[in-house]
């Protein structure tokens, strides 16, 4: 099978979108019933060689990178188009019912929460197959759609083995002006639009936490509209001198950062998984997450880590104090059902599903 894969962040992008869609494209590449994947990114431009079997084609802008869809499928052969993403099912499905070829949708987060128009219906509802990384994305989608349960599958989020545990990073502590503190670490967006991923709830939280650690720190990882806002939270809160903005961190060094933290935590309300709960809990982090969107399925309902509820703060509070005075400990071993190789045979099975 050749496939059209029409994405929004491809390879070169960053960001929890972007590592699932290339998990996902080089686990398509390696699949054997698949020949080769041609995939059509909005946002994205590869910086290192592409996976076997993988060829990406960018565009600038949202009209040229349509048009480069629809001169592709006319163009060339394919046997299946892949949708990453509800907001471009549209232009998928008209591809996909034009090449009389199945049509492959994936769906993430808030996308696809809410109900949408008539016109991403229909093309949700042409879909052969719907794939969720979360069970709480494909509730929330079944709700307002009148897709058959049985074509919505749940494939969630993977972790590369770049995240293990390694010994604490003191170099960088001590670079990041955090050397000797416990440190709480969110990595993720400083966007004024993801506000729900719940930086402002840890920063108010610090004042009672460091009444119990008084050596906790928060480190943030991550650039974005919002940061401002938070910075000047901090200032309010009495806190700034134990929170760093350490802005954007090249997904490389990201481990480092991992081996910085005692703890990772993002109580968040909107998430659709949440890669980066993997990527913690597989650096040997004890793990704090919201229980009130698809971080549940990241944290495995409890095997991998603390969900608690976001806006109760006396919660959050005791779960931050408990893990930075060891009384909550990390469970590297439960993350493994999320690894790669489980995601690729995952993979493998929707293909041949399709194939038949």
């Amino acid at each position: 099978m050749e496939v059209l894969a029409l994405l929004s962040d491809g390879f070169g992008a960053v960001g929890g979108i972007a590592r699932y869609n290339q998990a996902l494209m080089t686990a398509l590449g390696a699949c054997p019933h698949i020949s080769g994947v041609t995939i059509l990114p909005r946002f994205g431009t590869p910086t290192s060689p592409l996976p076997d079997g993988v060829v990406q084609q960018p565009a600038a802008g949202k009209f040229a990178w349509a048009a480069r869809a629809l001169a592709s499928a006319a163009r060339q052969k394919f046997d299946l188009v892949f949708c990453g993403h509800l907001n471009t099912v549209v232009l998928a499905a008209a591809i996909a019912k034009a090449r009389h070829i199945p049509l492959w949708v994936q769906v993430h987060g808030i996308e696809a929460w809410e109900p949408r128009g008539r016109a991403v219906r229909a093309g949700l509802e042409a879909a052969t197959i719907v794939t969720s990384v979360s069970r709480y994305t494909r509730r929330r989608l079944l709700s307002w759609s009148d897709i058959s349960p049985d074509r919505v599958r749940v494939l969630p989020n993977t972790f590369t083995v770049s995240f293990v545990p390694r010994s604490r990073n003191t170099a960088l502590a001590e670079h990041l002006g955090l050397a000797g503190k416990r440190i709480v670490l969110t990595v993720g967006r400083l966007s004024a639009t993801e506000r729900y991923k719940g930086h402002d709830r840890i920063i108010r939280a610090l004042p009672e936490v460091l009444r119990q650690v008084p050596d906790a720190a928060y480190l943030i990882v991550g650039t974005g509209d919002d940061r401002s806002r938070l910075e000047k939270l901090a200032i309010d809160e009495g806190v700034a001198h134990v929170v760093k903005f350490a802005g954007e961190v090249p997904e490389a060094d990201l481990p480092d950062h991992f081996a910085v933290a005692d703890l990772f935590a993002m109580p968040s309300t909107g998430e659709g998984f949440g890669i980066v709960f993997l990527e913690a809990a597989a650096s040997g982090l004890p793990v704090i997450g919201g229980n009130r969107d698809g971080s549940c399925d990241a944290l495995a309902d409890g095997a991998i880590g603390c969900a608690v509820d976001p806006d109760d703060r006396a919660q959050l509070v005791e779960a931050i104090s408990a893990a930075l005075q060891g009384r909550q400990v990390s469970q590297p071993d439960a993350v493994s059902r999320f690894a790669i190789e489980n995601f690729a045979s995952h993979v493998d099975e929707l293909v041949r599903s399709l194939a038949h």
